[in-house]
């Protein structure tokens, strides 16, 4: 598949491990230049040393930045721009989930936090590839939403809130920067991710053995789905979340009686 992506560049934030990594080493694979962004230099560069080693023709700049925090925000993308030209792909997967248990019971410092990391961040970085790059350049998309976005779910339930909402801001934007700037999400169902780590741990067995594909996710079951939205061969759609979950959402339901 011809995804176009080479000599690109892309912005990947939440790059320090997980999906983002994941994906940040897909790009670079295709021959794109990657921007890491996290909260810690630290991961950062341990990550794009194993990425400039692995894929020395493409270009690694690795910056830390707090991905809702306006300042922060602007400044990595501006260092983005001056160190390669152009931000051509921007995938926003930076996300957090600080509260477990009923939305009754959420404080408002966690609900806040919640909606800084996994929501408000999608309209700042947005907002600044735009008015840095992709006004005048054009460009991609690509938002890491959750299957949480499209169910009801025990403990979790405000992080899927704001995952739901990536899945409108996707659909927003999409309509809003059309045509110069495509804008598509993911919905990833249960990866092996130290975030969900809570999530399948305990459960992997059971989870594998109820999934219609027999097993929960990796990084890079996302990471190839985002390099084919981010690239060419996904030219002509737009305002899309696709769903990557093993068949979570299609399993067949007990009935009693």
């Amino acid at each position: 598949m011809e995804t176009g992506l080479q000599g690109k560049t892309a912005l990947v934030t939440g790059a320090s491990r997980g999906i983002g990594k994941g994906i940040a080493t897909a790009l670079a694979a295709e021959g794109a230049n990657v921007v890491l962004v996290s909260r810690r230099q630290e991961s950062l560069d341990a990550v794009a040393a194993e990425l400039a080693e692995a894929y020395p023709k493409a270009g690694v700049f690795a910056k830390a930045a707090h991905v809702g925090e306006p300042e922060q925000v602007q400044e990595c993308v501006a260092a983005a721009v001056e160190r390669f030209g152009t931000v051509d792909v921007l995938v926003n997967n930076a996300g957090t989930n600080p509260y477990f248990g009923p939305l009754v019971d959420i404080s408002v410092g966690q609900a806040e936090k919640t909606v800084q990391v996994n929501q408000l961040s999608i309209v700042l970085w947005t907002q600044a590839v735009w008015h840095a790059s992709m006004a005048r350049n054009g460009g991609s998309v690509v938002n890491i939403a959750s299957v949480g976005g499209l169910v009801t779910e025990h403990g979790i339930g405000y992080y899927n809130a704001t995952k739901a909402a990536v899945i409108h801001l996707t659909r927003q934007f999409a309509a809003e920067l059309a045509p110069s700037v495509r804008v598509n999400g993911i919905a990833p169902g249960l990866v092996r991710t130290q975030l969900a780590r809570a999530l399948w741990e305990p459960f992997e067995e059971q989870m594998n053995a109820v999934l219609p594909l027999g097993r929960i996710g990796e990084p890079e079951d996302i990471a190839s789905v985002a390099v084919f939205l981010a690239g060419s061969a996904s030219g002509w759609m737009t305002g899309q979340t696709l769903t990557v979950d093993g068949g979570s959402l299609i399993r067949t339901s007990v009935t009693v009686g």
